[in-house]
């Protein structure tokens, strides 16, 4: 029986629950500082000032000594960024290649996420299990990135967005051939892991190939493709599981990661270590 508390429904309590927690973000974005890049190209100089005053005492405070003299100071470009600016010579590439790559890796990310009890009960695991697997195998989301916070920094970008696919590719294909918990936990888990890593690798990675002055714009257009496949993902996978089970399912998401890891790593820029003027030419 679902359970009632105040006369709402539990799964109603779970939507508040969603909502409280998209306030607390929107509280918490009014703690984050603005760029100071964007700022300078603003004609905000006061504030870009203050704000690297701020980020230098930091970083002076975390690593115990000063910092190194800064290099030449670069000319930011003093145009208004516009989308268009994003299929000019210089920056299409990247912009085509991103754009496939959102398109394919959604199918990877939910494709999983959001159908872990589904193919659980279609391996003929009973619904209170499949619910107890998935909940264990949750927990795998917030813990891998804490993990790997601690490494995020030393493996190139762009090649930690395709090991992320490549690991949703082998761990899927591993999960729909198992049937006992501990193997589908662990695999699951681990599943799980590939798909956290995939999430916040791939954000940071293109948030840094564009400039400041239209990287909202730009990041904008090419996560919107992840929007459009969304939209059709989950009637794919849908059909694919009624038609050909759970292996069907899984060489599909093998596939789109494939698409991931060749428009990045054929086409996707290095960024790791290098100033945003390097990035962007």
């Amino acid at each position: 029986m679902p359970l009632v508390i105040h006369d709402l429904t539990g799964w109603r309590w779970v939507v508040w629950f969603d909502a409280l927690g998209a306030v607390l973000v929107w509280a918490v974005r009014f703690m984050l500082p603005e760029s100071p890049r964007w700022l300078a190209q603003q004609g905000r100089l006061a504030e870009a000032e203050a704000i690297m005053k701020s980020i230098e005492a930091k970083v002076t405070a975390e690593s115990g000594r000063a910092l190194p003299q800064p290099g030449p100071p670069s000319v930011e470009d003093p145009r208004a960024g516009k989308i268009s600016e994003a299929f000019e010579p210089q920056y299409r590439t990247r912009t085509i290649a991103l754009s496939v790559a959102n398109f394919f890796q959604t199918v990877g990310f939910y494709g999983f996420a959001n159908w872990v009890p589904t193919l659980l009960l279609a391996k003929g695991i009973t619904v209170t299990k499949t619910l107890e697997y998935s909940f264990i195998i949750a927990f795998a989301y917030p813990l891998f990135p804490l993990v790997s916070s601690f490494l995020a920094d030393r493996i190139e970008r762009k090649w930690q967005v395709c090991l992320s696919c490549l690991g949703i590719a082998v761990f899927g294909i591993l999960f729909s051939t198992q049937a006992d918990a501990v193997p589908l936990i662990i695999i699951g888990a681990f599943q799980t892991m590939m798909n956290s890593w995939l999430s916040y690798s791939s954000h940071n990675y293109q948030a840094e190939i564009f400039p400041t002055r239209m990287r909202a714009s730009a990041v904008g257009f090419v996560y919107s493709w992840s929007r459009l496949s969304a939209i059709f993902t989950g009637f794919v996978i849908a059909w694919l599981l009624g038609q050909f089970g759970v292996a069907a399912v899984f060489i599909f998401i093998a596939g789109a990661m494939g698409m991931v890891i060749l428009s990045v790593g054929i086409w996707g820029p290095r960024t790791n270590n290098l100033a945003l003027e390097e990035i962007s030419h």
